[in-house]
């Protein structure tokens, strides 16, 4: 299978992203599959009961990067 990936990167208020996450992670919890649409696709990407988390914390000078990811 070819590699298909979807990066999207937008400038949201602390509630937004944190609505975003939330939201993220109440599809996960229900044993739903993960979904996303752009520009007119869907995208479907089936969810094992078991995943593999990584949050990773970059600070510098003039900016801080939380990166949080999901592998399975």
């Amino acid at each position: 299978m070819d590699l298909v990936k979807l990066e999207d990167k937008q400038t949201l208020s602390r509630e937004d992203a944190a609505a975003h996450l939330r939201a993220i992670a109440d599809e996960l919890a229900s044993g739903n599959d993960f979904r996303i649409e752009r520009d007119g696709l869907r995208f479907v990407a089936k969810v094992p009961a078991t995943v593999r988390l990584k949050v990773e914390l970059e600070v510098e000078d003039d900016e801080t990067e939380l990166e949080i990811e999901l592998t399975w």
